[in-house]
């Protein structure tokens, strides 16, 4: 056995799940467990579990055969420990109180997070907090700040352009305008990418207001060269630029009141604007679920392998990345409530320009 700083850690995975999480956790605990001998606590539904006391002690037995699985063996939950805290009603205790009182009892030397922005911010706050925390950044947005890629991406980018693959199929048969939206709140990448890949003649992302008239050009110009289809690849989070110029409480409050997702409205205003039939298809948490792809299992497994040396040799307060190649650790307050969202220089995007795709500007 090599020597390790760690004795004992936990390990949580919080906010969406995304392929290659177990992996990931597998990863951690095979590294950690035959490299170092240390001890292993899961803990279930992310921080939620952290506050409620709800963990067990892994055995090796826990995370065989688990790497091609998808979801996570541990749970996951949104919960923000942090955010608007409220005592509980039995014990008085802050969220915060209970979670130190945890990490204590387990007699846990460091915690590993698996999570995305949300994720990491709030791991910064514990370390502040005096917890040692090595982070893994999962998300398919691919939008956490200084890592090339975060697992889970190139999953979510398989499925979301296989499926504009067979709606490009059903598109030229019907002579329509296919809208497909993706997921990308904040930040355009799953879009962009599968976009490009997917041969989309539209792509609206957030990075890049769009003006529907710009839209509605391309697909008109499409039809006059005798192309009687369009393909429309929209993230969820794509806006126009009218809706660019409110404030942040004003656009929120309008999205909320909107009874459908940005793709149907987008396939209205088409439909209004060109006359030509629009069909909408929202791939929603499809590109979530499922087995992780090849890529995925081998990324996520690097950052798990990683993490466990982190651990080993005390480098806390750190997030597992990958900078041009090299895997890295990255300063979590560093990296704390920021969005890594597309340069409007970006090779990719460059590249869907020169193909003559529109971006809606």
């Amino acid at each position: 056995m090599k020597d390790s700083v760690v004795k004992t850690f936990g390990i949580l995975t919080s906010g969406g799940d995304a392929p290659g999480l177990n992996a990931a956790i597998r990863g951690v605990c095979r590294t950690a467990l035959i490299q170092y001998g240390m001890q292993i606590v899961g803990i279930h539904n992310g921080y939620r579990g952290l506050v409620q006391g709800d963990a067990e002690v892994l055995h090796s037995s826990d995370f065989s055969g688990i790497l091609t699985r998808g979801g996570t063996i541990l749970g996951t939950s949104r919960d923000k420990p942090f955010k608007n805290p409220v005592p509980d009603p039995e014990t008085g205790q802050l969220p915060i109180d209970a979670i130190k009182e945890n990490y204590k009892k387990w007699n846990l030397d460091a915690l590993v997070v698996l999570g995305g922005n949300g994720t990491h911010t709030t791991a910064s706050m514990l370390v502040k907090e005096g917890l040692n925390i090595i982070g893994l950044p999962k998300t398919i947005d691919n939008d956490i700040v200084d890592t090339d890629i975060t697992f889970g991406f190139h999953t979510a980018l398989d499925v979301a352009t296989e499926a504009i693959d067979r709606i490009h199929t059903t598109a030229h048969s019907h002579s329509r305008v296919m809208v497909i939206e993706v997921m990308g709140h904040k930040a355009g990448w799953l879009g962009l990418y599968s976009g490009v890949a997917g041969g989309g003649d539209v792509i609206l992302i957030p990075e890049i207001p769009y003006d529907i008239d710009s839209v509605a050009g391309k697909v008109v110009q499409r039809r006059d060269a005798g192309k009687q289809f369009s393909i429309v690849v929209v993230a969820e989070g794509a806006l126009s630029r009218e809706e660019a110029l409110l404030d942040k409480k004003e656009f929120k409050k309008r999205r909320i009141a909107m009874p459908y997702s940005i793709a149907y409205r987008v396939a209205h205003e088409l439909e209004s604007a060109t006359g030509l039939e629009s069909r909408v298809t929202v791939l929603g948490y499809l590109q979530r679920g499922g087995t992780p792809s090849p890529y995925d299992r081998v990324l996520a497994t690097q950052y798990g392998i990683a993490a466990a040396d982190f651990l080993a040799r005390g480098d806390f307060g750190k997030m597992v990345a990958l900078q041009q190649g090299k895997i890295v650790g990255v300063s979590l307050e560093q990296i704390a409530g920021k969005v890594k969202n597309i340069a409007i220089d970006h090779p990719m995007l460059l590249a869907g320009r020169s193909l003559g795709t529109c971006f809606g500007d």
